[in-house]
């Protein structure tokens, strides 16, 4: 086993081999531009982006011509809710949640100095959003609800086809940042009512700089303005050169999510109970934050109350780990989404999330369960604190 042990899968991931090999080639013999339309060198990239662009699709159940590539999901989120902002006419009203990621939650915030009005839905105390606070703050001024469908933090799953089903009956738009959830569990926008869907290229082994957004186009076709101006890429939604070789790789590593997910995400599942259970074994007065029903396979978070957080993870460095609080200076910030939650302040700042993925094994998680716990453990013993 070779040490440090990558658990950080949510923050980014390594590009897959097989994307990498699948993207070599447009790094130097089919280095053209997409957009260069008088010669082969044009025509192979072009032609490489339009499979790329079939491959996103199929994996969210969607037609080649609703894809629109970016630079990343935040972009993507920036594009689905500023861009509907210019003709929303006096519909400006926006639903969202407080544990949304800041990509969603400050471009609502954007566009609320502009005159929108935003609403937070309520959000229980498990992560999930409040079915019926939403359901009430849907009036006839609503353009858009945009609820993401898996915690960036805590990994809990929306129930996308509710929210969807409720958005198309009362003629809502509906957006939702699937930045963690492509590739790791089924999307079909269809079935789903989703109008628009972000995606992460990195998030799910391809690539960091390249995205995508999901635009329906079936039955009347939602219109967009783009929010860069240039020479009309993408539909006029994108202007900027493509960036082929990621296009490239989030196509491929859409095409292995698509033929692996379900094997995957069981494996990947075990490992997170495997971990669950063994931190849960072996501490007293650990705390799981979010929903354990209604969750990615590859994520849990735990918080330690009464461990300075900083000092844990300085003591665990084998371990790429993350924490849902911003530590800086010594003096730790309350994670926001477990503040959403209405958790306590001891919680909400002693957050560690493991995130799982494609590359790791049961001897690392075993490794990780007995670093955790010893280190806690002697953590305790040092200041005297008692588990809760």
């Amino acid at each position: 086993m070779k040490l440090p042990i990558y658990l950080d899968y949510h923050a980014t991931t390594p590009v897959d081999p097989r994307v990498l090999q699948a993207m070599l080639p447009y790094f130097t013999e089919n280095f053209g531009n997409a957009a260069s339309r008088n010669h082969k060198f044009g025509w192979t990239a072009s032609t490489a982006v339009e499979n790329a662009r079939k491959q996103v699709a199929k994996l969210i159940h969607a037609t080649a011509k609703e894809i629109v590539f970016t630079g990343s999901a935040s972009e993507s989120n920036n594009l689905a809710i500023k861009g509907l902002a210019d003709g929303a006419g006096d519909r400006k009203h926006i639903i969202t949640m407080a544990t949304e990621h800041k990509a969603v939650i400050n471009s609502a915030r954007r566009l609320a100095r502009d005159g929108f009005m935003v609403t937070f839905a309520r959000v229980h105390p498990d992560g999930l959003v409040d079915i019926e606070s939403l359901k009430q703050a849907i009036t006839d001024k609503t353009l858009l609800v945009s609820i993401m469908a898996a915690n960036n933090e805590i990994g809990v799953l929306q129930p996308l086809s509710e929210i969807g089903r409720i958005c198309r009956e009362r003629g809502v738009l509906f957006h939702t940042d699937a930045a963690q959830a492509t590739g790791k569990i089924p999307l079909d926008v269809e079935a789903m009512n989703i109008d628009l869907l972000s995606i992460a290229g990195h998030k799910m082994y391809a690539p960091k700089g390249v995205g995508a957004l999901y635009v329906r186009q079936r039955g009347t076709p939602l219109k967009l303005e783009p929010v860069t101006d240039g020479g009309g890429h993408e539909g006029g939604l994108r202007s900027g050169t493509l960036n082929v070789p990621g296009i490239v790789g989030l196509g491929k590593a859409c095409e292995i999510c698509r033929q692996e997910m379900p094997e995957e995400s069981r494996r990947l599942a075990a490992m997170r109970d495997r971990l669950k259970d063994g931190l849960l074994a072996g501490l007293d007065g650990i705390h799981i934050n979010g929903s354990l029903d209604h969750r990615l396979p590859n994520n849990l978070n735990v918080s330690f109350p009464g461990i300075d957080l900083a000092t844990l993870m300085a003591a665990m460095g084998d371990i790429a780990l993350s924490s849902g609080s911003a530590c800086t200076s010594g003096t730790p910030e309350p994670s926001y989404v477990l503040q959403a939650l209405g958790v306590s302040e001891e919680v909400a700042n002693t957050p560690l999330r493991f995130g799982l993925g494609r590359f790791n094994t049961d001897e690392e998680i075993d490794f990780s369960i007995n670093r955790v716990v010893e280190t806690v453990k002697r953590l305790r013993a040092m200041t005297g604190t008692e588990a809760a």
